[in-house]
């Protein structure tokens, strides 16, 4: 009975975790919702046929929760970006970011220091504004939506502003809005792209390219099947618009949530 206690203590803890994951990541709460429901399903079949929830989740549970999330949010997290990936690998491309980062830095202040001047103060005092609100706007609107697609432009307005402040000439500003826009696009779009590549040596994403029996048929349609992978039954569910009946053997392609994707080998 306490090891029971303490199992479903431990799935709970699981669940919590990923649920305030997800949410701090910005997955629709929506669908956190499903995916805690469905997680908690197979945690659960899991512990009733005797394995443990690192059958499921694999030895990182952040891992397997931005793996999770990544399928529905687009773009990673920052946090993610850290954690995925060859970490030596990754600390370059952060200090190739940087290195970008303090020449954009070096080019505005330059401008600021020796770019042309605008003549009339009134002409820059509304530039000024106008830059400071945008970056408001911007990092504001990028705080409350997901992608990272409004940070770049945020980023861009507060380098115009600078000049601005600094009375440089109003095309100078506008040059550099874009000029900077641009370069932390590309810089954080390199990230974004990297950290969607699949991840297949977490939880159930080990599976992925190994060979199943179906012993469930599964139909894509009714949500029904199972599969049998290294003596152990896994929940599964196709692509394909056939129902795939028992004794097929199956390759695994993906795996949605806790739930493998097959498709027959033949």
């Amino acid at each position: 009975m306490e090891t029971q206690v303490s199992e479903r203590l431990s799935i709970e803890q699981i669940i919590a975790d990923c649920e305030r994951y997800w949410i701090d990541t910005r997955v629709p709460r929506s669908r956190v919702r499903e995916m805690a429901t469905e997680l908690q399903s197979h945690l659960l079949e899991a512990a009733a046929e005797g394995k443990k929830p690192e059958a499921v989740v694999g030895d990182n549970l952040a891992e397997f929760a931005e793996a999770w999330a990544s399928e529905y949010r687009g773009p990673a997290s920052l946090d993610a970006w850290y954690n995925t990936g060859d970490p030596a690998t990754t600390r370059r491309e952060i200090r190739s970011a940087y290195g970008w980062l303090v020449v954009a830095l070096a080019v505005v202040a330059l401008l600021a220091i020796f770019g042309p001047k605008e003549e009339t103060v009134d002409d820059v005092e509304v530039w000024r504004w106008i830059w400071v609100i945008g970056a408001a706007a911007l990092g504001v609107g990028e705080m409350i939506t997901a992608g990272f697609f409004l940070l770049p432009f945020a980023i861009g307005a507060v380098a115009a502003a600078i000049l601005a402040f600094a009375n440089v000439a109003v095309p100078v500003q506008v040059g550099a809005f874009i000029g900077t826009s641009i370069l932390s696009l590309w810089g954080i779009k390199r990230f974004a792209w990297r950290s969607e590549e699949p991840v297949h040596s977490i939880g159930a994403k080990r599976y992925v390219d190994a060979k199943a029996t179906v012993v469930e048929p599964i139909d894509r349609i009714a949500g029904t099947g199972r599969v049998r992978l290294d003596m152990q039954q896994w929940r599964a569910t196709t692509q394909l618009d056939e129902v795939i009946e028992p004794g097929t053997e199956v390759r695994v392609i993906d795996v949605t949530g806790a739930r493998l994707v097959v498709e027959p080998t033949e």
